[in-house]
């Protein structure tokens, strides 16, 4: 038993190491060492293997359980970056200035009217979708068409100041797509900017894992080759909307697919000096892509100090996509 017992206590601190060295994406650019990025991806797994071995430490009665426990406390916010029970109350969300739609359509692959009838019984204030559908014609009740490219599309009820491509992506070769909206709301405008990152282009047969070994290692070794060329583009592609949101002079919501993890590089840099809805108002699970069963969050809404955000919610009532869609209401400061 002791020797079982020094085993798990050795994984445990290599569990810790590695978590703490997912902390570093907040300074390692994918550039200079893309494998912390990795880690991130893998924080599901982590935190709830080193969760279940303190728990292990506390019925043994080992006091090493409070030294674990205390170090624990160093991934409580990366946790609420997955999970979370922040919400407001109902009368609460009652008085929000600003209701927004964002959704991965999947090139509307899984029918256009679905989608189409879905934002219209939500009546939506602004709608952000990515994959749109290249060549795809969205009517929506009560919404008019905004700034688009080949990746993402931008739906509104209120007065468009100006608009503007952030980046221009390839449709055929599946890049980036990011635009920036200037709108008016109640006198005051505020920049919306709906963003789509290079995806990983993966599919489902390419990450599942058989039981022969040597493939079982090409497959491991194809899927680090997609990942790690994907992280410094990201880099790069996070430059301009940086920009764009340090340079605002008005309130900014960023919004849309990511194609990043909560605690990766491209989070840190992107939610600096912005407010994640979901860590403020959210509730249960931020997982909003479901193709594959491993909990994966890559949609995310993000806004300015000055926008309070009232309730975020991943409605898994309907499958319009491989990704749920994400409703958050806001209360805006007029």
């Amino acid at each position: 038993m002791k020797a079982v017992r020094i085993i798990l206590l050795i994984l445990h601190v290599g569990i810790f190491l590695l978590l703490s060295g997912m902390l570093m994406n907040a300074y390692v650019p994918p550039k200079v060492f893309p494998w912390v990025n990795l880690l991130s991806l893998g924080f599901p797994v982590l935190i709830i293997t080193y969760v279940l071995l303190t728990i292990f430490w506390i019925i043994c009665w080992k006091k090493r359980a409070f030294i674990f426990i205390f170090l624990g406390l160093l991934f409580f916010n990366p946790v609420l970056r997955w999970i979370n029970f922040s919400g407001k109350s109902s009368s609460e969300i009652e008085d929000a200035d600003l209701k927004i739609i964002s959704l991965n359509a999947k090139n509307a692959t899984f029918g256009l009217k679905n989608i189409e009838a879905y934002i219209d019984r939500q009546q939506a204030d602004i709608v952000l979708l990515q994959e749109y559908g290249y060549g795809t014609d969205y009517h929506f009740n009560g919404l008019k068409e905004g700034e688009k490219n080949a990746g993402v599309a931008f739906f509104t009820r209120h007065k468009i100041i100006s608009q503007k491509k952030i980046i221009e992506g390839s449709y055929e070769h599946n890049n980036a797509y990011v635009t920036q909206t200037d709108i008016e709301i109640k006198g005051k405008i505020y920049r919306i900017i709906n963003m789509y990152l290079q995806p990983f282009q993966f599919e489902k047969s390419m990450i599942q894992l058989d039981g022969n070994i040597d493939k079982r290692e090409e497959k491991l070794k194809n899927i680090v080759k997609r990942l790690i060329p994907t992280f410094k583009m990201h880099q790069e592609q996070i430059i301009p909307i940086r920009e764009s949101i340090e340079t605002s002079p008005y309130p900014v919501i960023l919004a849309g697919d990511f194609n990043a993890v909560p605690n990766s590089y491209e989070y840190y840099q992107l939610a600096d000096g912005l407010q994640d809805a979901f860590v403020k108002a959210g509730n249960g699970s931020s997982t909003s892509f479901h193709e594959y069963k491993f909990p994966i969050r890559i949609d995310y809404v993000f806004c300015s100090e000055s926008i309070q955000p009232l309730s975020y919610k991943v409605d898994r009532s309907v499958r319009l996509s491989d990704h749920y869609p994400v409703i958050t209401t806001f209360k805006l400061d007029n």
